[in-house]
């Protein structure tokens, strides 16, 4: 469903939220008080999408979306790791893009960081416009956590997508960074202001890719009156709140299956014909083979700078080879 919103126009009305496709009643509600909010979180799904796509370029399965809902097809509604990065990152986006529309003054809700003022242990002066990521966080905690709570936080999988949604918020939270700059004579650092600020988004993306690649298998337990995720396999040590969890195995992704949305297999999928990881053609065309063929390829080359002040290259064509399943 927020995925689905990164291909509407700009949501500027309360007329507009009631039109959204795929949101719960009281995620339209939530629209409707902070219909200034909903472009940064429109902007927010758009980034999940491509951050996804990015993460799982070389893999079987690779984030790609439908037109129907839910736009990863059946993929993410399945417990699987998958699924469990699809709502990580989800959630971290929205927290992420929510910030950025703070801090650049685009909302009226919100600013910069007020909080971090005065002078730091370390001697420097904070200043300049610190990242409000605790209002992008409780926005994406109250906007996208709330279909879960819908459920009843009892099912194992609300509880699963709980815990990832808050494990892809953490993923930004735990690596905020201090940026400063310097003012004295010829740039010496007389003083120095210093402001909060997020980590890149590939760089969260990379974070929770890393997450998903050591993900734990869950499963659910009563522990006295609560309901709890422990993992599956008792000899495994008990995953953090900063972990990605997943309920079910991963279906291997080879096969199209036209009973499973988003199941599109990997038939026509370039390879590495050179690589013996997943994104090798052995592993990537499940055992299938794949067929080779020469395609010509321009690109830029000798490329000489010309005072003043532009660039002009050559055009140089070569031949490379293809690897594409069968």
């Amino acid at each position: 469903y927020l995925a689905k919103l990164s291909s509407v126009g700009s949501i500027r009305d309360e007329e507009t939220c009631e039109r959204l496709r795929g949101l719960i009643q009281r995620q339209v509600q939530i629209c409707k008080r902070s219909v200034e909010v909903m472009d940064a979180v429109r902007r927010g799904a758009q980034l999940a999408i491509d951050e996804c796509q990015f993460q799982f370029r070389n893999r079987r399965w690779n984030c790609s979306t439908l037109e129907t809902m839910p736009v990863f097809g059946k993929v993410v509604t399945q417990g699987t790791r998958e699924a469990a990065f699809v709502y990580a990152i989800s959630a971290a986006s929205v927290a992420f893009a929510v910030t950025r529309a703070c801090s650049s003054g685009e909302l009226e809700k919100c600013g910069c960081d007020h909080n971090v003022h005065g002078v730091s242990p370390e001697g420097f002066q904070w200043s300049g416009c610190s990242d409000n990521i605790a209002y992008g966080v409780a926005f994406s905690q109250s906007f996208v956590d709330v279909r879960e709570r819908g459920k009843g936080q009892s099912s194992s999988r609300a509880l699963m997508n709980l815990h990832n949604n808050e494990a892809g918020r953490k993923a930004i939270l735990s690596h905020m960074r201090v940026e400063c700059k310097c003012h004295g004579v010829s740039g010496s650092c007389e003083v120095k202001t210093c402001w909060k600020a997020m980590p890149p988004f590939r760089k969260v993306g990379n974070i929770i890719k890393e997450k998903f690649d050591g993900a734990t298998e869950v499963e659910q337990r009563k522990v006295g009156s609560t309901k709890v995720l422990v993992p599956r396999n008792s000899q495994f040590k008990p995953h953090t709140d900063e972990d990605l969890v997943y309920l079910e195995p991963s279906p291997d992704f080879c096969d199209h299956d036209p009973r499973t949305p988003g199941m599109l297999g990997t038939v026509g999928r370039q390879c590495n014909r050179t690589s013996k990881a997943i994104d090798g053609c052995e592993l990537m065309c499940c055992g299938r083979g794949f067929q080779t063929q020469e395609v010509e390829v321009v690109d830029r080359c000798s490329c000489k700078f010309h005072w003043c002040c532009y660039v002009k290259c050559k055009q140089c064509r070569k031949m490379v080879e293809i690897h594409t399943c069968r």
